[in-house]
């Protein structure tokens, strides 16, 4: 060897002992001043026991606090805590030594921090940790290339062995100090916890090898699973189940000793993944960044202050601004959870909002709108919710736009909206969640998700919102957030409640054109959608009038409705509208008219197929149907649920007959059930079926050619149901339920609608709540002129 190579080396061997020499003792120091103090009664370092704004720490807690402290270079008091000099030079000495290490493979320095690694001696801690360089956000969570700096990783087997070690030697500095190393560190929680076999065995005592075994070189394991193609894209390196049940055993130690510890090194993490995601390029080179979201929604610490107000607001933050692939990736992993886990997940992230919903000094200035953590975990609500979507039952079926119309359905669309024509007519650019689009999957799609709908409502978030100033941030569609994209979050009252705001202000803009068309033509204005109307002549008088409406003019429907009764005094202030609507809906509905059949067993009306009122008829129904949610009138009437999801787009299915012919549907359910060979003699069952009109006249028709030739069998008794299903609540009334639709749509076509309800929601907004208290309503009565509670009238 050359000599001065030899002496090189030697120089680099001092260097390197010496450093860790001094972060030793600088360690120390940090641990002195947490436990004794500086011994200045005045002083002012908030790290520092003789400033009285330290709590007492345990000899565990301490170490675990200086090590911290040491990573971030806190302050150290001027008194001299050693033989060895001030604390200062010490410091100064330290960064000195470390602007490099003097060695081939050394990595320059960041920050005026060391490269090189300690040797934390700490109450007799073994561990050897990386030297403490700050992550840098150059060093992007996206686009950063792995260097030859190594990092710790964790596994089941890896963690269990500390904790009995820990457990074993009552001392859990070793516990305490791997997991703010891993949990503070992106590329050490990235490769933990990961599904490829361990190779090391973990012994009941760890030796200071077996800490080094825990080390990954990034540049080694460059060539994963997932870069090879050995993983389908939405399945992740990640071991789950292993990861749970390691923090079932870790989360059962007594006391929690790790726990501060924990919290402090997540909250550093996902400010530092933060600060990467915003301000670099956000195309993650390596999906398995998600690990860490992964891993820490396992983490069981709801109940902890500590961890709801900081470590869960800092995770959601990261979350919501992750790319929208690794977002709708997440939604993925977490469909498959069991439901009661994600269940565990919304309620944490409710916590959160809830928590700040309270906590906060929210007014006309500062809404909820302007909370950073509300808006994020919002956010991160979304993937949840989507998760909840993609793991439940799913139904894609075909939208009833794609249905061709025919040359009556033309005719009357023409008749219907006069001068106005489709082809001038520009089309509507609707608002598509990018979500729906990446998942391939829209909230009606889903029959029954893993958790109801309704546990994503936040009644307090709701009650305190603000309505006015979200629907204000919802309609200019700028950089300011809304509720009302993220809806699911929303009670249906509230969403409502900006349905009305959206009808008001088309209507305050319909006034306002009429005044304009006045003072410009010198017409008279006509502010208003006035109907007169006989008592005796309802229904006559009022499709009557909303045809004319129809043809002059169709945007005169999103006029406010003013209503006269012929022969009355009195202005309509609401009171006579709603007089009017429930009249006329109980003369549509009335069997002398059959528009509609009943069914006894659900009491909710349905189109007759074989009805012989005009197809015009049933539009101006729907037209009427409109006008009431248009004018927040509530209706007695009892569609079942599939007319509303045909109403949002979809066609009814099988699963539809339940809430429309719940005795039919029950009866399919069984042949489908049924796997005898014997299902054609036993159900002597063809493709040709019978009905009744609303006259009670028996019909047939065929629901394949020859249909009557073929009977259902075990190979054919799916598509039966199915083509069964579809007759009865598509095809055959499609004639009537387009018309009806096609009115239903010239009131609500640029309304909120479709993007903020659900169909149940639809039918609250139509008919009220079905459900009612009156127990409650008992209690706040209160009885006058002779009435009591036992009266029998009351009763």
């Amino acid at each position: 060897m050359d000599p001065e190579d030899s002496e090189n080396a030697s120089n680099c061997t001092d260097d390197a002992a010496r450093k860790r020499a001094t972060a030793k003792k600088l360690i120390e120091q940090y641990y002195y001043q947490l436990t004794k103090g500086c011994g200045n009664t005045c002083c002012a370092n908030e790290v520092c026991a003789s400033s009285g704004k330290v709590k007492v720490f345990t000899p565990d807690e301490a170490a675990a606090k200086a090590l911290q402290l040491f990573v971030r270079r806190a302050q150290l008091c001027p008194a001299k805590l050693s033989n060895h000099g001030t604390v200062n030079k010490s410091l100064e000495h330290y960064r000195e030594d470390n602007q490099t290490c003097g060695t081939t493979n050394s990595i320059p320095c960041e920050d005026d921090v060391g490269c090189d690694r300690i040797t934390c001696n700490v109450e007799g801690c073994p561990m050897e940790v990386a030297s403490p360089i700050r992550p840098s956000t150059s060093d992007s969570l996206l686009l950063s290339k792995p260097g030859p700096m190594k990092h710790f990783v964790l596994s089941e087997k890896r963690l269990l062995g500390i904790i009995s070690k820990c457990e074993e030697e009552k001392s859990f500095s070793v516990l305490i100090r791997t997991l703010g190393e891993v949990f503070s560190n992106k590329e050490s929680l990235v490769q933990s916890f990961l599904r490829k076999e361990d190779t090391v065995v973990v012994s009941e005592c760890l030796t200071k090898e077996d800490i080094r075994a825990m080390e990954v070189d990034p540049d080694k394991d460059h060539d994963s699973a997932t870069e090879r193609g050995l993983l389908k894209p939405d399945e992740v390196t990640v071991d789950l189940e292993s990861v749970r049940r390691a923090f079932v055993v870790l989360f059962g130690i007594p006391d929690r000793p790790f726990q501060d510890a924990l919290i402090n090194a997540i909250s550093t993490l996902c400010m530092n993944l933060e600060i990467d995601l915003k301000y670099y390029n956000p195309c993650p080179r390596d999906p398995n960044v998600i690990n860490i979201f992964l891993i820490i929604m396992e983490i069981p610490m709801l109940e902890c202050p500590e961890y709801l107000d900081s470590a869960l607001p800092a995770f959601c933050k990261t979350a919501s601004i992750l790319p929208l692939q690794a977002q709708t990736k997440l939604a993925r992993v977490w469909s498959k959870a069991k439901p009661d886990k994600l269940k565990t997940m919304v309620d944490t992230i409710h916590q959160v909002i809830t928590l700040r919903v309270i906590g906060g000094h929210f007014s006309r200035d500062y809404c909820l709108n302007e909370e950073e953590v509300i808006v994020a975990a919002t956010k991160t609500m979304k993937i949840l919710y989507f998760a909840s979507l993609v793991g439940g039952d799913v139904e894609t079926v075909d939208y009833t736009d794609d249905i061709e119309q025919t040359e009556e359905d033309e005719s009357l669309q023409d008749l219907l909206q006069g001068a106005v024509s489709r082809e001038s007519k520009e089309p509507k650019q609707t608002r598509t969640d990018p979500f729906v689009q990446d998942l391939g999957i829209h909230v009606i799609d889903c029959r029954k998700p893993l958790i109801p709908f309704e546990d994503y409502y936040n009644e307090l978030l709701s009650d305190n919102l603000e309505m006015d100033h979200d629907f204000t941030n919802y309609k200019t569609g700028g950089t300011k957030f809304s509720f009302m994209n993220y809806s699911f979050i929303l009670t249906p009252a509230v969403k409502a409640q900006g349905l009305y705001y959206d009808n008001r202000i088309c209507m305050f803009n319909e006034r306002r054109l009429s005044v304009l068309q006045s003072l410009l033509h010198g017409s008279p204005p006509n502010p208003f959608l006035r109907l007169r109307v006989r008592r005796d002549h309802l229904i006559d008088d009022a499709l009557v009038g909303l045809e004319m409406v129809a043809m002059e003019n169709p945007s005169n429907l999103k006029k406010q409705l003013v209503v006269e009764f012929d022969g009355e005094q009195g202005v309509d202030e609401g009171g006579v509208s709603k007089e009017f609507f429930q009249l006329v809906v109980e003369e549509l509905f009335n069997p002398d008219f059959a528009m509609f059949t009943l069914n006894q067993e659900t009491e909710t009306y349905w189109f007759n197929p074989t009805s012989f009122e005009s197809g015009a008829q049933f539009t101006l129904i729907g037209i009427i149907l409109g006008l009431a949610i248009y004018n927040n009138v509530i209706l007695d009437i009892h569609f079942p649920m599939v007319l509303y999801r045909k109403l949002l787009g979809r066609r009814g299915s099988f699963c539809d007959l339940y809430g429309w012919n719940p005795g039919l549907a029950r009866g399919l359910q069984y042949l489908l059930d049924y796997q005898d060979s014997d299902i054609e003699d036993v159900f002597m069952q063809s493709f040709r079926i019978t009905y009744q009109d609303v006259f009670g006249t028996l019909l047939t028709h065929d629901l394949k050619d020859n249909g009557e030739e073929i009977l259902v069998n075990q190979e054919n008794k799916q598509e039966f149901v199915e083509i069964y299903s579809d007759f009865l609540l598509n095809k055959a009334v499609e004639k009537q339920f387009r018309a009806f639709r096609r009115g239903f749509q010239m009131v609500t076509e640029d309304s909120p609608m479709k993007a903020l309800f659900r169909p149940e929601e639809v039918e609250l907004l139509v008919c009220g709540s079905k459900h009612f208290d009156f127990s409650a309503l008992e209690e706040a009565t209160e009885y006058d002129g002779g009435y009591t509670v036992d009266t029998l009238v009351i009763r």
